[in-house]
């Protein structure tokens, strides 16, 4: 499925001069809260979530293609965005309903794509637990959830960034888990590059868990696979694509994220970019915590700087232009 000239416009807007994403992610929300209020020891406002959002909006933009970033806390930081830097904004609520099974979307209920296209959003992207595996009636819930915001964007031309995030309740995160990844990835990029969808880039995990993956920096020392059966996991992924992907970071550390991008390149997965977000700013939060804005904002400067550069090295070498599936930009116009 080709692209309308609004949607091909937006992705460019969030691509930089080579139709690489070189994105950073703002958006959370939750884990965020949880993660400065455990190194201050005390509760965290939505005020220190917004300033926390603020100082790494004005410091880090310069150096991304396009920011993601949520509308409950993150729209006063977007007013300190680089001028280039395009918007991504996050659509669903953050976390699910555990009261349920399935791990069920939601929706913002004051938001809407056009709300979303009035508010400086470039793109609308959207979060979902998915497990290609689980029972066909929660699969088939969220498979209509995705159409219905397909169809949103589609009518606005907005571009449709889908995050889906393999689980399964039953395995857990650990090494049970850790080896089921590359199947449900894999089947994952398949099903949402269908045209019914109406994705137009995906944002996927890498089909490992390096922590598990020996031969790697990030092994933590019980093996689920070796880092030669990781690189064909990337080479099989990518092939169960038909749509433009990036990676994102996953929580890693910044120097893990940029090993497992150079694994990407080495195994010739033509993947477009980036949405990163801890990797770059997390080790910020105990800074923030403790010492306040004033470090915070030092830090960004110093490490948080050094560390989207190193990224954007990586991706210089690595990364392919968003439109590469197309065959070239103007194979990609409707």
């Amino acid at each position: 499925m080709k692209l309308s000239r609004g949607k091909y416009q937006r992705i460019q807007a969030c691509a930089d001069e080579r139709g690489v994403i070189a994105a950073a992610a703002m958006d959370q929300r939750g884990s965020l809260r949880k993660a400065i209020a455990k190194a201050k020891g005390a509760e965290v406002s939505d005020a220190e979530l917004t300033e926390f959002k603020t100082a790494v909006v004005k410091i880090l933009t310069p150096y991304a293609s396009a920011i993601l970033m949520d509308t409950e806390y993150g729209l006063p930081a977007l007013q300190h965005k680089a001028p280039r830097t395009g918007v991504l904004l996050a659509y669903e609520k953050s976390g699910y309903d555990t009261s349920v099974p399935g791990r069920l979307p939601d929706l913002l209920p004051e938001l809407s794509v056009r709300r979303i296209q009035e508010l400086g959003g470039d793109a609308v992207k959207i979060l979902l637990y998915y497990n290609p595996e689980d029972d066909a009636k929660i699969n088939a819930i969220k498979h209509a959830f995705v159409e219905r915001v397909g169809a949103e964007c589609a009518a606005l031309e907005m571009p449709f960034f889908l995050e889906p995030i393999a689980y399964d309740d039953r395995l857990g995160e650990g090494l049970e888990m850790a080896k089921a990844k590359p199947r449900y990835v894999a089947k994952y990029m398949e099903e949402f590059s269908k045209d019914r969808y109406g994705v137009d880039v995906l944002k996927v995990e890498f089909p490992f868990n390096i922590a598990y993956t020996s031969g790697t920096l990030g092994f933590k020392g019980e093996a689920a696979y070796t880092r030669a059966q990781a690189l064909q996991f990337l080479k099989d992924t990518a092939s169960a694509a038909g749509k433009p992907f990036i990676y994102l970071s996953a929580g890693v550390s910044d120097a893990v994220f940029r090993e497992s991008l150079e694994m990407a390149a080495e195994a010739g997965v033509p993947y477009s970019g980036v949405l990163c977000g801890r990797a770059t700013w997390q080790d910020g939060i105990p800074v923030y915590a403790q010492k306040g804005l004033a470090a915070l904002e030092d830090w960004l400067s110093d490490q948080g700087v050094k560390n989207i550069q190193m990224l954007n090295a990586v991706l210089a070498k690595g990364a392919k232009p968003w439109w590469t599936v197309y065959g070239s930009p103007e194979a990609a116009l409707a």
